[in-house]
């Protein structure tokens, strides 16, 4: 018994980790264009060592001529316009890879502003552990997904009773059931059909309701 508790948690961190990595994928650019972010932790390095070779990884071969004019700038640059040069150099190369994922930019984020799921996911990397990115991830999840049952199981008993309370369970199990396909769609890296995303949309204002709630 004891080892299939161990085994279902075990899954349940795996899985909530796929999500948050799918996840990731798809905000990734967001997450680079903060000032501790990983692009601009290597552009300090860059600029540190006089070797653009650190940046590179983040932009396409086509863009290199770009962002090298930016960095023998930022390398020229002396005095009190060193840090202007410097940010100038930022700016340009977060912009650039974000132009290369296809994501716009807004200019360079403060430090700090990361999701938490994010930084962890970056100190996991790091330690060359994802113990703690597991349990923050499987705890969040879990706690979601209990949320949204209770409030829909208690609306459950109670359908029938009123159209006043057939709606309120209504609410509720679509926001519940739209939370479980996501995290379970984001996890297998599969799409959701085409009639639930058309669901989701004319049940938005639901989901939003019960997220507040949370």
């Amino acid at each position: 018994m004891k080892t299939k508790h161990m085994l279902r948690t075990t899954l349940a961190g795996i899985a909530a980790v796929m999500a948050l990595t799918f996840g990731m994928a798809q905000n990734a650019a967001a997450h680079c264009d903060t000032l501790d972010g990983p692009v601009v932790q290597d552009a300090h390095k860059a600029l540190e060592a006089k070797d653009i070779t650190p940046v590179l990884k983040w932009v396409k071969a086509k863009d290199e001529k770009a962002v090298k004019a930016a960095f023998s700038k930022a390398l020229a640059a002396k005095g009190a316009n060193a840090e202007t040069a410097h940010h100038q150099f930022f700016a340009t190369l977060v912009k650039i890879h974000r132009a290369g994922e296809g994501a716009p930019f807004t200019g360079l984020k403060p430090a700090g502003a990361v999701e938490p799921a994010v930084a962890e996911a970056d100190k996991a990397l790091a330690s060359g552990s994802a113990d703690a990115l597991v349990k923050l991830v499987t705890d969040d999840v879990t706690a979601g997904i209990k949320h949204r049952y209770e409030r829909a199981a208690a609306a459950y008993k109670h359908k029938d009773e009123s159209v006043a309370q057939g709606r309120e369970f209504v609410e509720a199990y679509v926001e519940y059931t739209h939370y479980v396909e996501k995290l379970h769609m984001d996890a297998t890296g599969k799409a959701a059909h085409g009639e639930h995303k058309e669901a989701g949309k004319q049940h938005g204002g639901h989901a939003g309701h019960g997220a507040e709630k949370h």
